[in-house]
């Protein structure tokens, strides 16, 4: 995983780096200079104008206009400030850096490329909140990734991202985003000895007019490696048909379908309760207490999670690994208030008794010790009815022997990864048959 460090967090590493600030600040103006000679596809005649403040960002600016002016580009330096930029091949935006908290009114945007160094001027580096910016093209940070070039509207702001190693020794950091290699383990799982009921799935959901979620979460826990679902619903009988060839359906009495459901459930490896289960008083009661008693993780989605907000007792009770799988509007649900600003402290401050993953265009997931996942590749095509269903079923195929945090974090990657393969009309049904394809392209053979 790529390291995450908030701006105070750079702060401190700053301070306790063995080599003298002027050195580092030659480093970063050599590693800008490198990035705008990418960006220019050359050196003699080129015409740069550079941004350049008062703190360290504008020193690294100034080091890089005298490297490129070694090289025959003609530089400019330009205090922040509205006025126009006149022309030029590129921008850098050296202004100000991640603990700028104060805003600016920048020049219009130019029509060339722009170069953010460390994070664009007015981007809020631990929230992503943007005062005022230039959006760039590329943005160069150093060390480490900071949550600000991550979370929108900042990440939007950043463009592509390159991480300068400033020699900084920035190894370890209780805030990561997870790439392609870290699913390796988390998706290979099957071993020569596995058989059915090694990895199988027990999946409650649908209520009468909403089966459709119950078979995205099944079609997504079995193209995700689960060995088998069997699939109840306690408000409507959920036909063979509705569901995939290889679902198992177990009609359920409406009323006490607890004991049936508790008596056999330790054959499974997870349960999935929540899509489409609908919000009638007497099921999200049931509903509560087989979260409570169920003794294997359990994945809580959609009306699962009003339960949970119903009861939040609940959660003390468990002896076994939960993950919550809120959007925004769920999370006030469970919480009392909508996420703050600070996202990241908010899923930390949620993950007391579960790990908690919260879904958006950057998806949080946290769990008990605030251990925190990012996972960026996310698109428009998931803003559709259903996707968030076969999260919860590939989330549940994967936690058996993962931790349950670092498998939520990779059936989000997975699901992204299927989604960047998608047409721009995808619908939910399309994800389950691209997840191998998906697992194919971050493993080639």
């Amino acid at each position: 995983m790529l390291p995450i460090v908030t701006p105070a967090e750079m702060k401190v590493i700053d301070a306790q780096a063995t080599e003298s600030e002027e050195i580092l600040i030659q480093r970063a103006g050599h590693a800008v200079a490198t990035a705008a000679l990418r960006m220019l596809g050359g050196s003699y005649g080129r015409r740069v104008i550079i941004i350049a403040g008062k703190g360290n960002n504008g020193h690294d600016g100034r080091v890089a206009a005298q490297l490129l002016q070694r090289r025959g580009v003609r530089c400019k330096l330009n205090a922040p400030g509205p006025d126009v930029l006149g022309d030029a091949d590129l921008v850098i935006d050296a202004a100000y850096g991640t603990g700028f908290r104060d805003s600016w009114e920048p020049p219009p945007q130019p029509q060339c490329p722009v170069l953010a160094v460390d994070i664009p001027s007015g981007v809020d580096g631990l929230t992503g909140e943007d005062s005022g910016s230039l959006r760039a093209q590329q943005t160069i940070t150093f060390g480490a990734l900071k949550p600000g070039l991550l979370l929108e509207p900042g990440a939007s702001r950043a463009g592509n991202i390159e991480i300068a190693d400033l020699g900084l020794g920035i190894t370890s950091s209780q805030c990561n985003l997870i790439t392609d290699q870290d699913l390796f383990a988390p998706l290979s799982q099957r071993t020569a000895t596995d058989h059915k009921w090694t990895n199988a799935v027990r999946l409650i959901a649908g209520s009468p007019g909403m089966t459709g979620a119950a078979q995205l979460a099944a079609s997504g826990a079995l193209r995700a490696g689960a060995g088998m679902v069997v699939a109840s619903s306690p408000t409507t009988d959920i036909q063979q048909r509705d569901m995939p060839t290889e679902v198992v359906t177990r009609q359920l009495a409406n009323d006490d379908w607890l004991p049936e459901v508790l008596k056999d459930l330790e054959r499974f490896a997870a349960l999935l309760i929540g899509p489409g289960l609908g919000t009638e008083p007497h099921t999200l009661a049931m509903t509560a207490e087989l979260i409570e008693r169920a003794p294997i993780p359990t994945v809580v989605d959609a009306d699962g999670l009003t339960a949970v907000a119903t009861r939040p007792s609940v959660l003390k009770r468990r002896t076994s690994p939960t993950v919550l799988t809120p959007h925004d509007g769920e999370f006030e649900k469970l919480t009392g208030s909508p996420p703050a600003a600070d996202r990241c402290a908010a899923v930390r401050n949620a993950a007391q008794n579960s790990v908690v993953l919260l879904k958006g265009p950057t998806t949080l997931i946290s769990d008990t010790q605030g251990d925190l996942i990012f996972v960026r590749n996310a698109n428009q095509r998931l803003a559709t009815a259903g996707t968030g269903d076969v999260l919860t079923g590939i989330i549940g195929a994967l936690t058996r022997n993962t931790p349950a945090h670092l498998a939520a974090a990779a059936a989000a990657h997975w699901h992204g990864q299927a989604a960047q393969l998608a047409d721009a009309d995808m619908t939910a049904s399309d994800l389950p048959a691209l997840l191998q394809s998906a697992r194919s392209a971050m493993f080639p053979t």
